[in-house]
């Protein structure tokens, strides 16, 4: 677990215990996890690779830095969508590629139903976001195609996953950093992360 990074904020974890509680409507859970996905990327980006810049200021020569590689943001559908816009406003000039996931009810077999993406990611760096790693199925079908199509500099942000689920990526990614709000205990006989927050895709948009 120790690519694994969990976020301790107290704001994060304050936000995410709002989220597990199911009463928290759908209208009011949009609107908490777009913050928490906002206070998350601050570390998840901590790492991004920067190179020196010299700028003009009105007064004089300033030295400073800008990012090396371009950013590309890729949500999987649905409910990266919920943690998208917030991480958007802070990197405007990010891009953004998406990937659609499904999940086979009786094998948790990971199907791709839909891909939009660049051609060749080998000068990004590549935030992959889905609010649940459950079983890892899914993050690994994402995985394994962002380094079909190039991808060296790829960072997984999750709002919370599975030991299960952690394993299973760290094994065909060993080197995959995870960024997480919480480790929980356990997946079911479902797939689903216990005590987790249910469905993240229902409860962000009602259905």
């Amino acid at each position: 677990m120790s690519r694994a990074i969990v976020i301790k904020h107290p704001l994060v974890q304050h936000n995410l215990t709002r989220l597990r509680d199911k009463r928290t409507e759908p209208q009011e859970f949009r609107r908490v996890l777009s913050e928490v996905a906002a206070l998350m990327i601050y570390e998840a980006t901590r790492s991004f690779a920067t190179e020196p810049l010299t700028v003009t200021t009105p007064v004089g020569r300033a030295r400073g830095m800008k990012l090396r590689r371009e950013v590309i943001l890729i949500p999987v559908l649905r409910a990266g969508l919920g943690m998208m816009d917030s991480i958007l406003q802070l990197i405007p000039h990010a891009r953004v590629g998406f990937i659609g996931l499904k999940r086979e009810e009786k094998t948790l077999r990971a199907i791709f139903y839909h891909k939009s993406l660049p051609k060749d990611l080998s000068r990004f760096e590549v935030i992959l976001i889905d609010p649940m790693l459950a079983t890892g199925g899914s993050a690994v079908s994402a995985l394994d195609l962002l380094a079909e199509l190039g991808a060296r500099h790829v960072r997984l942000v999750n709002l919370v996953a599975s030991p299960e689920g952690i394993r299973t990526v760290h094994a065909h990614h060993p080197r995959l950093p995870i960024y997480t709000a919480a480790i929980d205990k356990k997946l079911n006989h479902k797939g689903y992360i216990v005590p987790g927050l249910g469905d993240a895709g229902d409860r962000l948009f009602g259905v």
